[in-house]
């Protein structure tokens, strides 16, 4: 049997390719858009992908269903459930395929979405008993799927497909059984993930603290009550995912440099600067009402998904312009596809052509400190989940947990007239800071470090 696990980075994305390099025949499950990388490994291991399986409708990326499937021929596959309006073949629970000596046979695992399957692989040439498992989005090396994407009108049902699912479907299953499940730590269709890529059934029946909730109501308790932020692009993502997404050879996008007039005319029209620089090279200058993302670090895209309205008109701000290509498959993996290219020159072109900028200033913890003893003190907009609150809270801060500051249209009413913006290390705060600048507020600072170097003093 052939495995092999790919990660996609700041999504915390795990898609497989499975198959026997002996038949030259594989399956490709829960494709990334950007769909090279499968072709590459099945050429190289002298196979041939005949099945695409989607697990689910996915929330948090473009399925590469419709893409792989245009470059290798192979049928997509995914539950007989699932309304999508484009050509796949269904699947139903106890369906079996074979691919040489390793065999798939399809489970019905509702509970993160109603059309949620997991895949049970053996090993023929090995042995009749089961492996592993492909979970999708059932079940997490350290946590279980999210029951809440599909609507507030189907939640309770969700609970409880998501219970029975783990403990009757899989109850089924032994032990020594492989999990590979569909995401890994930095993913939002799930809270607490591990950062291990694979797990088996019987560790996560004793470590995974869900699993050890046998009682309905506690389980139910539980899970409703650790639920992760939901982005803004989930919803897009999922109508993208029924619809099928645009083949990318179609869209009829080519690489673009822009002029510093070209971005200011675009700007004016309503296109939004996504600014994904360094978080210091933001604050010293960016165009004004730019949305700031730090792409550097791994959860760039989740936060892009968060803060960036879905079907927005986007000009990038970048650290070099080398980076564009990368960055445009980064947006094109959860939905972003309206991109008009990138200001070419960089920030130092803008400035030189005279254009107004804006600035946001670090504050460091300690004159912070010192700020807070005053007998005028500024503002503290905490951005911090009540979790994180909880371990440490800045006395007299104000309380915007970042979900809440997202969902106000208009800047905070504070007494004070300056405002300083922290979260656990300074990331958030960056972003959320950028926020609130672009509504209009005046006098913002960040907190270098966040909290944690505050806490150090």
């Amino acid at each position: 049997m052939f495995l092999q696990q790919i990660t996609t980075p700041g999504l915390g994305c795990y898609s497989y390719i499975i198959g026997c390099p002996l038949a030259g025949v594989a399956a490709v499950v829960d494709p990334r858009r950007d769909v090279g990388i499968y072709l590459e490994i099945a050429k190289k291991n002298n196979m041939r992908i005949t099945h695409i399986f989607d697990t689910h409708v996915h929330a948090d990326h473009i399925s590469g269903g419709r893409e792989l499937a245009k470059a290798s021929g192979a049928d997509i596959y995914i539950h007989e459930g699932a309304p999508v309006g484009y050509e796949v073949k269904k699947l139903a629970h106890g369906e079996e395929f074979s691919f040489g000596n390793t065999h798939i046979k399809v489970l019905h695992t509702p509970g993160h979405t109603p059309n949620s399957i997991s895949l049970v692989v053996f090993d023929f040439a090995r042995s009749p008993e089961p492996e592993l498992i492909l979970t999708g989005d059932l079940l997490f090396v350290g946590d279980i799927g999210r029951p809440d994407l599909p609507g507030e009108e189907i939640m309770d049902e969700q609970v409880r497909n998501l219970y029975d699912s783990l403990h009757s479907t899989l109850g089924e299953l032994p032990d020594g059984v492989e999990v590979y499940p569909a995401h890994g730590q930095g993913s939002l269709c799930g809270s607490g993930m591990s950062g291990k890529p694979h797990s088996t059934l019987g560790y996560e029946r004793k470590a995974n603290h869900r699993l050890t909730l046998k009682n309905f109501e506690d389980f139910k308790k539980s899970v409703l009550s650790h639920l992760p932020m939901r982005p803004q692009s989930f919803s897009h993502i999922i109508s993208t995912n029924l619809k099928g997404a645009p083949i990318i050879s179609h869209c009829g996008y080519k690489k673009k440099g822009l002029s510093v007039e070209a971005v200011a005319f675009l700007v004016a029209e309503g296109a939004l600067v996504l600014d994904l620089r360094h978080s210091l090279a933001f604050a010293a200058a960016h165009i004004p009402g730019s949305i700031h993302v730090d792409a550097s670090a791994p959860p760039a895209p989740n936060w892009v998904g968060t803060v960036i309205p879905p079907h927005s008109r986007l000009v990038l701000l970048l650290n070099a312009q080398e980076e564009f290509e990368a960055r445009l498959t980064e947006l094109r993996r959860i939905g972003y596809d309206d991109v008009e290219g990138f200001l070419e020159g960089g920030i130092d072109a803008w400035i030189d052509k005279g254009k107004a900028v804006q600035s946001i200033p670090y504050i460091g913890a300690l004159d912070l400190q010192k700020r807070l003893a005053e007998p005028q003190p500024p503002t503290v907009i905490d951005v911090r989940t009540d979790e994180e609150k909880a371990a440490f809270s800045m006395e007299g801060a104000l309380q915007m947990p970042f979900e809440k500051l997202l969902a106000s249209p208009v800047c905070p009413d504070c007494p004070i007239k300056h405002k300083v913006v922290v979260c656990q290390s300074g990331y958030r705060a960056a972003i959320a800071a950028s926020l609130l600048q672009a509504r209009g507020c005046e006098n913002i600072s960040i907190l270098a470090g966040g909290v944690a170097a505050y806490r150090a003093l």
